[in-house]
């Protein structure tokens, strides 16, 4: 199992903060270092010092990282135009060159959309602009160099796009889709993923989930198996009791919802939750870590619990 690292830097979190943790991700030997896409901070946080862009964030880390992929769990459809997104995401790709995974979603959390003024459709019409988006973006992409691009949809519109800049790899970054979605959501994945994740749920709703996706891809003709399967879940690891106390209390969680819902405990417990996801088929797993001062978390998980997966 492949292991990522996610932070949700709306919470609180700097850019040099971030470049910390990418840095130590990439130290450690993590294959990523991800992102969340939000402007306001959630569960009675401050946030401060305040929201940072995740595409910004990620053109600084692309230049100050070297291996460690890079990309956003996920971002928000509802933020950006297509044509302006493509263009942000083929830029960071260049500059990091060819280090990132693209995940995008309808987006959902409607406080921060009031808070900033964007616009908030209903959920129907969040996911026709999601796979209008799709179809916009990879067009783009895709488009030879010498050729223009051009979509008319009913809710965006692209005459005669230049379609650069280019991606550093000609098929374009990686795409990430994923949720819970019963119907519209197998259906995307079937035809633009190239990795689906399932976020914070337990093994069965997870192997529920890909087993859509599974059925989506046989009606769409494509082979399953190209699609890559995630998860996330929340980290929480301790050398002692007394560690792990401690953090879960830095992120405001009960140990006992950790150990139920996350990937937490002792190194040995948390390799054992890991091979239970594994042994769903989970082939790549984001670790959702919350204190982002806390660096010594993550090499305690690179040092007692990578090399266990690593014999199981």
């Amino acid at each position: 199992m492949e292991l990522r690292i996610f932070v949700e830097p709306q919470q609180g979190a700097s850019y040099d903060d971030q470049l910390a943790v990418a840095r130590r991700a990439e130290d450690c030997g993590y294959a990523a270092f991800f992102r969340s896409d939000h402007y306001l901070a959630m569960g009675g946080s401050d946030g401060l010092p305040g929201p940072t862009d995740s595409w910004v964030t990620l053109a600084g880390l692309a230049r100050e990282t070297t291996t460690i992929r890079l990309g956003t769990l996920v971002s928000a459809a509802t933020f950006r135009h297509p044509g302006l997104l493509a263009i942000s995401v083929a830029q960071v790709d260049r500059m990091s060159g060819g280090r990132v995974d693209f995940g995008l979603g309808a987006g959902w959390f409607e406080d921060e959309h009031a808070a900033y003024g964007i616009p908030f459709p209903p959920v129907a019409e969040r996911f026709e602009r999601l796979e209008e988006q799709l179809e916009i973006i990879t067009g783009l992409w895709g488009t030879a160099v010498d050729e223009p691009y051009s979509f008319a949809g009913k809710h965006y519109s692209l005459s005669d796009a230049p379609a650069l800049p280019k991606p550093a790899t000609p098929q374009g970054p990686p795409i990430i889709l994923g949720g819970k979605g019963v119907h519209k959501t197998p259906h995307l994945a079937a035809r633009f993923a190239d990795e689906f994740n399932v976020p914070f749920s337990p093994v069965a709703e997870v192997t529920q989930m890909y087993d859509r996706v599974a059925d989506a891809c046989a009606q769409a003709g494509r082979d399953p198996g190209e699609i890559v399967r995630s998860a996330a879940l929340v980290l929480a690891c301790g050398r002692t009791d007394d560690e792990l106390c401690g953090r879960a209390t830095a992120i405001g969680r009960s140990i006992e919802d950790l150990t139920e819902n996350g990937v937490a405990g002792s190194p040995a417990q948390c390799v054992d939750k890991l091979g239970t996801y594994a042994e769903a088929g989970v082939q790549r797993l984001y670790l959702q870590v919350l204190d982002l001062s806390d660096l010594d978390h993550l090499d305690l998980v690179a040092e007692r619990v990578v090399p266990q997966l690593a014999l199981k």
